[in-house]
């Protein structure tokens, strides 16, 4: 008999507390699969997920489903993720973990993408890792938006800068002629 199979329906649901908990403290999650990976790459992983401000839980998909449903969030759109191994990568940044997956695999094959939900959006799929690795976080856009500001403000003082150096050399020639 399985650990999971020999809980007590207690035991489950605090589990099941604590994971909605967490997904309550994230405004977006990747379901992957990163079975096979051996000991000595999990602890890359996991340390990659800590450096680059990402939570990496991995539960039963029963205890995933419940505490999603603990959470209020409604996970039918991509119920099907749900099946094989599922690990969640948690962050507050929508692209983040798509980013954090492309480097990881540059050296491992997983994790593989099952589904996300991103900026309101659910995404269902590998297929999907580059489109989630081209969305721009709330920081890129801010940042985005500050520097189309900031472009007419600096053309209005560059022309009023050259400007008064041609005013001043206009001046200075109108009055070297009137002497």
């Amino acid at each position: 008999m399985k650990l999971y199979e020999k809980m007590k329906r207690e035991e489950k649901q605090i589990i099941i507390n604590s994971l909605a908990d967490t997904i309550k403290q994230y405004s977006h999650f990747y379901l992957t699969d990163i079975s096979e990976l051996n000991a000595e790459s999990t602890f890359a992983l996991r340390e990659l997920c800590f450096k680059k401000e990402i939570k990496l839980v991995v539960a039963k998909n029963t205890l995933l489903q419940r505490a999603f449903n603990e959470a209020g969030v409604d996970v039918g759109e991509i119920d099907e993720a749900f099946k094989g191994h599922t690990s969640i990568l948690l962050s507050d940044t929508g692209n983040r973990p798509a980013k954090l997956i492309k480097e990881f695999r540059k050296k491992h094959s997983k994790p593989i993408l099952k589904a996300a939900f991103v900026e309101a959006s659910f995404y269902m799929g590998e297929e999907n890792l580059e489109t989630l690795n081209n969305i721009k976080s709330k920081e890129e856009l801010i940042g985005d938006v500050v520097l189309l500001l900031q472009s007419p403000i600096k053309n209005v003082v560059s022309a009023l800068q050259s400007g008064g150096n041609i005013l001043t050399g206009v001046l200075k020639t109108l009055g070297e002629k009137g002497e």
